[in-house]
């Protein structure tokens, strides 16, 4: 072969190398390239950051995944009771997660710990925080009945710690839930190497704490700026061309921050409640379901356990859980959660054992013509303080609110964000809401509530021709002695126990018939109010896929 010719190939061929790598640097040194534009994203020299590698939404921890989908919401059985509050109609429900199990008095316990580690009692400037938090042990008062044992000992005795927390007011269950979401996010963030390994042990004070909300958009405050907190876990800055640092700090768009802790809505829990067994033939949607479990009794058919209870739940006069030794359903007050057989989501006490706050604001009728997706009453709409120079307004104080029955609870903690009510900025010409405030919407307001009767003369401080006109008593603290003065409201006019502040809670307890174990009955109660027989439990909401990667394809 003539060795000019084999020169100039090899000439020819480090040309079009030396070509190729000049080109693919035009495009960036990442290989993630907007589709749009053609620019890099995640390019080492700076530019547009983004977690393009994200396959799914971690599991929460302690929660189970629940396919959203539709479903009859509402009594589809005999309604003996005749309440009219619980009609059926067809709702769709997105995929959620929920806790497995009712939140725990061990759970609850760790939640006081830390606030009494962090925010002293005996400090002064503290002293409500903790207090505020506690659940109501009076609860289990009866005053023909004696039951100072649990009042003594059901909220912090070992032999109860993985029984359900009691005596906790929906508030209460609400700001356990926004703990929970900043302890969660503190420990992916750790995990990720975004925040010091272990700060919550060696950092974390009153002056120094941590809230999502602040991270997102202020995560230069949080911690109260300590620098070796924000910049001191396993994950390094990265410095662009400039010599700047960037990806300091966690984003929405890195994937990292999860999703927020709350209670579920009504319609979530009771779908989650009746679970997936017998709702379809095949693909044909039945939708007529008693119990979270199979079938139309109390009691299982199946052949290893025959006979034995599936719930626990006041099972006639006197009788709490049956004669014992035989067919006894293994609790006469509350019983340790996962005691019995979960449903086919793996959720565990949909029915029996106590029964369980959800989201919303109580009213007798479900507005399906109005909607019919992800359905919930008790939208209040909220948004970021801003300091005059635009950045957002963290809280150095502890806000308190005194309740209607005086107890006095922290509704914002130092370090977090002050939230104002959305104003005209958000609604001006909006078609999908046009107010803060959209509890009582279509059901109760001025603009929409049918007067039930008309020969009432007009109250104004009052409103006695409104459909949900509760009473309202008054609380006020005397300015000198700082005693709380306390004055019901003795009208007579009044013509309903419901207002906006009534929630509603979910399934029977142990103190509750067979009737109530029921998920598509509905009750309520007062949302600063506790009882001896309603606790809680967590949901996430889903983000991405309807179903999880684990999802078989169906023929």
């Amino acid at each position: 072969m003539d060795m000019n010719y084999v020169s100039n190939l090899k000439l020819f061929v480090v040309a079009a190398l030396a070509m190729t790598v000049v080109g693919c640097s035009k495009k960036g040194s990442s290989s993630n390239v907007d589709s749009a534009t053609g620019w890099a994203i995640n390019d080492k020299q700076g530019g547009f950051q983004y977690n393009t590698k994200f396959k799914e939404q971690e599991t929460p921890p302690g929660t189970a995944f629940v396919e959203g989908g539709t479903f009859t919401m509402g009594k589809v059985q005999d309604d003996p009771m005749h309440d009219w509050n619980n009609t059926p109609n067809q709702q769709h429900v997105q995929s959620f997660y929920m806790d497995e199990a009712e939140v725990t008095n061990l759970n609850y316990l760790y939640y006081l710990d830390y606030l009494k580690s962090v925010y002293p009692p005996e400090d002064p400037n503290y002293a409500s925080i903790y207090k505020g938090a506690l659940p109501d042990t009076l609860v289990w008062r009866n005053r023909l009945g004696y039951n100072e044992m649990m009042t003594e000992n059901y909220l912090r005795h070992p032999a109860y710690a993985n029984y359900p927390v009691v005596g906790v007011s929906w508030i209460q269950a609400v700001e356990y839930a926004n703990w929970r979401t900043d302890r969660v996010a503190e420990m992916a963030l750790q995990e990720a190497g975004y925040l010091k390994r272990d700060a919550q042990y060696t950092d974390l004070n009153a002056d120094s704490s941590f809230s999502t909300d602040t991270y997102i958009n202020a995560p230069s405050q949080t911690y109260g700026g300590n620098e070796d907190v924000l910049k001191g876990g396993k994950r390094k800055p990265m410095v662009d061309a400039d010599g700047n640092e960037y990806n300091v700090y966690a984003s929405r768009e890195t994937g990292v921050i999860p999703v927020k802790f709350r209670l579920p809505t009504e319609v979530e829990w009771e779908y989650a409640a009746l679970g997936l067994s017998e709702l379809r033939n095949y693909n044909t949607y039945r939708g007529r379901k008693k119990y979270p479990w199979d079938g139309q009794y109390t009691r299982s058919g199946k052949r290893a356990n025959r006979g034995d209870q599936l719930a626990n739940f006041k099972q006639s006069d006197g009788d709490y859980g049956g004669i014992a030794g035989w067919s006894d359903d293994g609790a006469d007050i509350t019983q340790e959660v996962k005691y019995y057989e979960p449903n086919d989501f793996g959720l565990y006490d949909m029915a029996g054992n106590v029964a369980e706050w959800v989201a919303d604001v109580y009213r007798p009728i479900v507005d399906d013509e109005f909607n019919d997706f992800n359905y919930f009453r008790g939208n209040t709409y909220y948004k970021n303080a801003l300091n005059e120079d635009g950045t957002v307004k963290i809280v150095n104080e502890v806000v308190y609110d005194t309740l209607s029955n005086g107890k006095i609870v922290a509704r914002v903690l130092p370090g977090e964000i002050e939230q104002v009510a959305v104003d005209d900025n958000e609604t001006y010409l909006r078609t999908n809401f046009d107010r803060a405030d959209n509890r009582n919407f279509r059901d109760g307001d001025k603009k929409s509530s049918r007067y039930y009767r008309d020969n009432f003369d007009e109250e104004e401080e009052f409103g006695t021709r409104k459909m949900y006109n509760s009473p309202k008593h008054k609380i006020q603290r005397d300015s000198a002695s700082g005693e709380l003065i306390k004055e019901y409201d003795t009208s007579n006019r009044k013509t309903s126990l419901i207002n906006d502040e009534v929630r509603v809670y979910k399934g029977g307890s142990w103190k509750d018939r067979s009737y109530w174990i029921d998920p598509a009955q509905r009750r309520y109660f007062p949302q600063d109010m506790a009882t001896d027989y309603i606790g809680f439990r967590c949901a996430v909401s889903r983000v991405g896929s309807k179903a999880d990667s684990d999802k078989k394809t169906r023929n």
